[in-house]
């Protein structure tokens, strides 16, 4: 007996380790999923467009999230500028130089308090367009240390 027969003392060993063997009569199995040709491609085909709206989708968000960010920080910026009594032109630039594009600012004084408010469009279609919106106020300086 040769070292390459399974143990079979007819001599017929098996070397393929399926247990199908072609002869007269006999069928040869097919491999599992040997049906399945194309299978592979039909799902990446409908798997792909869903990957791409997702991967959008993500996008938006992280730009929706980067704006509305940018609106803190104008808005802080504008308050901070409008607390130490710079002109309403200045307050106003350093507003918009920090914003989003397309950003607008509304400047108001109410009592002792300055307040900066910044809208910004989002783009997106249909539902996903937003208007992002931040406010901050701050203390004018000139009511620093003045009696009631």
């Amino acid at each position: 007996m040769r070292s390459s027969d399974t143990g079979r003392k007819d001599g017929t060993g098996d070397r393929s380790g399926s247990g199908a063997r072609a002869g007269p009569g006999r069928s040869v199995r097919r491999p599992a999923g040997a049906g399945d040709s194309g299978a592979v491609t039909a799902e990446a085909a409908m798997a792909a467009p869903v990957l791409v709206a997702f991967v959008l989708a993500l996008v938006w968000a992280l730009v929706a999230v980067s704006d509305q960010i940018r609106c803190v920080d104008a808005a802080r910026a504008g308050a901070r500028a409008a607390a130490r009594s710079e002109p309403e032109a200045a307050v106003l630039a350093a507003s918009l130089e920090a914003a989003p594009g397309g950003a607008r600012v509304d400047l108001e004084r109410t009592g002792e308090l300055w307040r900066v408010r910044v809208e910004s469009p989002t783009p997106g279609p249909g539902q996903l367009a937003l208007t992002l919106s931040a406010e901050a106020v701050a203390l004018a300086e000139d009511t620093l240390g003045a009696e009631p």
